[in-house]
């Protein structure tokens, strides 16, 4: 179990990958020595309940928006850099990071959806909905990293930073221009409701296409004996 847990390879191929992947390194270069991982983490980790808060506070004042978005940029800049703060110092504790990193960010993520839930923009329910999927898309995850020694966090080229993108994107013109309300036959939705069910939908589809792309390939492999890095 703990080799399994040292050798599984990470797969983070975004859309902004290209932008993300030197800012990171360079970040993690100009690092201060007092600035360890777990620094970062906790960091990461006050971003989100900084954004939780925020989308709570809209309910007085939408100006909110902008400190919600503010989190969101802090807990990209503690939950991306933290791993790579750890490898570019050869401080890796893949076992301790890789439970601590993700069971934050789990708890993290259920803060987030709280905060949205209580916020004037979007429906308490679709809420829910959303961060069902999320969790799904997580268990998902950590299944692959175990028997496939993969772990991979983006799907057709969307990760965590795309939907951080998205939400302040939407938090800016949700400030700007408005929410306006849509009539529907099965009730009367915003249009933060349709971002956030947009995310959901997207989610839930590559869960189930990922789930059955997965259970197939894992079939011919072990009909043919062939061994995954997790059997090594």
């Amino acid at each position: 179990m703990e080799q399994k847990a040292q050798q599984h390879t990470r797969v983070n191929k975004i859309l902004l990958g290209p932008l993300e992947r030197p800012a990171l390194a360079w970040l993690a270069k100009k690092m201060p020595a007092w600035v360890t991982p777990d620094t970062l983490t906790a960091t990461g980790f006050l971003g989100t309940i900084l954004v939780a808060v925020s989308y709570v506070l809209t309910n007085q004042h939408h100006a909110f928006l902008w400190l919600a978005s503010l989190g969101l940029v802090i807990n990209w800049f503690g939950d991306s850099l933290d791993g790579t703060l750890a490898r570019y110092r050869n401080i890796e504790r893949p076992r301790y990071g890789f439970f601590v990193d993700h069971a934050m960010d789990g708890l993290g993520e259920v803060l987030v959806m709280f905060g949205v839930a209580l916020s004037p923009f979007v429906d308490f329910r679709l809420a829910l909905v959303a961060l069902v999927s999320y969790m799904l898309m997580a268990n998902l995850v950590y299944i692959t990293t175990y028997v496939r020694g993969e772990f991979r966090i983006s799907y057709i080229g969307l990760g965590p930073t795309e939907a951080r993108v998205v939400l302040i994107v939407t938090n800016m013109l949700v400030f700007f221009v408005g929410n306006p309300q849509v009539q529907t036959k099965i009730g009367t939705y915003t249009v933060y409701d349709f971002v956030i069910f947009a995310l959901a939908l997207l989610l839930y589809s590559i869960y189930l296409v990922m789930t059955v792309v997965n259970a197939r390939q894992l079939a011919a492999i072990e009909h043919g004996g062939i061994k995954t890095k997790s059997d090594n």
